[in-house]
């Protein structure tokens, strides 16, 4: 089945009084709702993933010293991962949200500096990408590995079967 990645432009604001389960759950539904008019004959997926330390929620940095600053936020501790998904198909909407644990090491003041220039924090939830050099700091994870990543994939696979769809058919060449 061919996949298709087309990023949606919502508000993706933080409402007043919305816990970040609500949050997270919301924005996934409304990037998917927000695809129906372009894709409405097939399967949506939506998706979005903050990071989260006590109650800071750390989105995309906006600049260096936010980048920096978030990073300098994990440093030596643990904090929380939360992805919404949804999937649309036909009438159904089938919501989730995953939550995992990771811990990082102690980051040294120049290793924040010389990873914002890599340019890999600049569109990361919380700052960093645990699929690329920011993975260097993540000393333990507890939950779902896909989930950090932004697409959880067994509960993606879990709701598309829900939705009666046989994602297998597609894996062996039909």
């Amino acid at each position: 089945m061919p996949c298709r990645v087309a990023p949606q432009k919502i508000d993706e604001s933080l409402r007043d009084g919305e816990s970040v389960v609500n949050y997270v759950e919301r924005l996934s539904r409304e990037k998917a709702e927000s695809a129906l008019g372009e894709f409405c004959q097939s399967v949506i997926i939506g998706a979005d993933t903050v990071v989260v330390l006590g109650d800071l929620i750390l989105e995309k940095p906006k600049d260096r010293a936010a980048g920096t600053e978030m990073l300098s936020l994990l440093s030596g501790r643990r904090h929380l991962v939360f992805t919404g998904l949804t999937v649309l198909y036909s009438s159904l909407v089938i919501t989730d949200v995953v939550t995992t644990e990771v811990s990082f090491r102690d980051i040294s003041n120049e290793e924040m500096e010389l990873y914002w220039k890599t340019g890999e924090p600049e569109d990361k939830a919380g700052g960093y990408g645990l699929q690329g050099i920011g993975g260097t700091f993540v000393t333990s994870i507890r939950g779902s590995y896909s989930g950090v990543l932004g697409l959880p994939v067994f509960e993606t696979e879990r709701a598309l079967k829900k939705a009666g769809i046989d994602t297998w058919r597609y894996r062996i060449g039909h």
